[in-house]
């Protein structure tokens, strides 16, 4: 593989990592010049990660641009500033044992081409900085809303507090956004406790290797 010109390596991100700490392994473990990610994944999630290297890094636009599928569990009843595990939650409804028609007939008003504000505490820009250097040094700023396209999501489990979804989306769709605006749309609030990217364009994360399988696992 560090022979050829360049390679599309399918890699699952283990949670608690960096998108960029995946890139770093592998550019240091594999000893590569060039190695580049086709999609940020946070740091609380896991899953299919794209590792581009060579002269594969040049086709990088045309990865990034590729609809994802994730797998999403929330807990409703609760909110937090960064929509996730990330900040501390707040309570905000103390029964969430909706009827499941309830939850369903909110999901489907989220399936389309909606208007969706970022998270806070997201990489996207501001001012020529990222969002969530911002959010953690407490300054204040807005994020503008931006159009995605959700093509499905199917409720896979319903325990409250807990709904597990399956999320088809466009590139640029963050399910943490999602998590909130479907709390609020429910009226009670809710944050992502787990994320798991399963597919991006055709590449499934059944494929992906592990770091340890790509003995890159301690590479600094």
């Amino acid at each position: 593989m560090t022979n050829e010109p360049g390679s599309i390596i399918s890699v699952y991100k283990p949670k608690g990592m960096t998108s960029f700490e995946v890139v770093r392994k592998v550019r240091n473990g594999l000893k590569l010049k060039k190695v580049g990610h086709a999609g940020t994944l946070d740091p609380l999630a896991e899953g299919l990660l794209i590792i581009l290297t060579g002269d594969k890094t040049k086709s990088m636009g045309s990865f990034l641009g590729l609809d994802k599928e994730y797998l999403a569990t929330l807990r409703l009843g609760v909110t937090s500033k960064s929509h996730d595990m990330e900040t501390e939650l707040v309570e905000k409804a103390s029964d969430v044992s909706f009827p499941e028609e309830r939850v369903r007939e909110a999901v489907a008003k989220f399936v389309g081409t909606i208007e969706q504000v970022p998270p806070e505490y997201s990489a996207a820009w501001v001012g020529g900085k990222r969002a969530y250097h911002l959010a953690r040094r407490g300054v204040e700023f807005e994020l503008k809303p931006k159009k995605v396209n959700i093509y499905g999501i199917s409720i896979e489990s319903f325990v409250p507090p807990l709904l597990k979804l399956k999320v088809t989306c466009s590139s640029g769709t963050y399910i943490r956004s999602l998590a909130r605006d479907l709390g609020g749309e429910l009226g009670c609030g809710s944050v992502l406790i787990d994320l798991v990217r399963t597919r991006i364009g055709e590449y499934r994360v059944g494929n992906a290797i592990t770091l340890d399988e790509l003995n890159v696992s301690c590479a600094a």
